[in-house]
């Protein structure tokens, strides 16, 4: 079986977010490094691949797909190695749905309070830039408020999708991992106790203490 290419920028959320689950998977992979300082990812040859001309993206060389978006090639790994992701994409009609869900809340309701928030306060830093601390303060709101409704949920279950780990948890870990170091926006988390305790769980798993620490 010839490996997976993933065209990426190792440092990158959204490659993280992949690696993660390539490395949940255990199937071999090649990152090939796509660097955005040189503008690489807009060149014809990578824009043929990504029409966006953004990162990461994912070749098959079995399947001969290629395909973008972090999410959507979380999506395809967990199904097309369903023998090993087991209940990291569910395993029947009900779980599997549920992952999906959970999957779509990470995108469309945390990540953009968490995104916004570690772009002012890391991105901008990585690049010599000041944050907008107003444009914090105004995302923070937000981000309590996607957090309490995961307290909720995360006072009836151990994960969000249920009783196991899956990729919808997985997907929160790049931006939530961000926001509780280098963005220094740990309280809302810290300040409630299932949040907290399903943070833990997650952040602790091998293979996220693996992804976290790549360059």
């Amino acid at each position: 079986m010839a490996p997976l290419k993933l065209l990426c920028m190792p440092l990158s959320t959204c490659t993280k977010r992949v690696i993660a689950l390539l490395e949940e998977l255990q199937v071999p992979y090649e990152v090939v490094t796509i660097d955005l300082t040189k503008g690489e990812q807009k060149r014809p040859e990578y824009v043929k691949l990504q029409p966006f001309g953004k990162i990461p993206v994912l070749e098959d060389p079995d399947t001969g797909i290629t395909i973008f978006e972090s999410r959507s090639i979380l999506r395809y790994l967990a199904n097309k190695y369903q023998d090993k992701a087991g209940s990291l994409v569910g395993t029947d009609a009900k779980s599997r749905a549920l992952v999906d869900n959970w999957l779509e809340a990470e995108g469309q309701n945390f990540n953009p309070p968490a995104g916004n928030i570690v772009f002012e306060r890391v991105f901008k830093a990585w690049r010599g830039q000041a944050a907008d601390e107003a444009a914090v303060q105004k995302e923070l709101p937000k981000l309590e408020a996607v957090l309490d409704a995961y307290e909720t949920i995360l006072a009836q279950r151990p994960y969000l999708a249920g009783d196991d780990f899956s990729i919808a948890d997985l997907s929160h870990l790049p931006y939530l991992s961000l926001l509780m170091t280098a963005a220094g926006v740990s309280d809302p988390v810290n300040k409630r106790p299932h949040v907290k305790a399903w943070w833990d769980r997650i952040s602790s798993r091998p293979t996220w203490q693996k992804v976290s620490q790549m360059k």
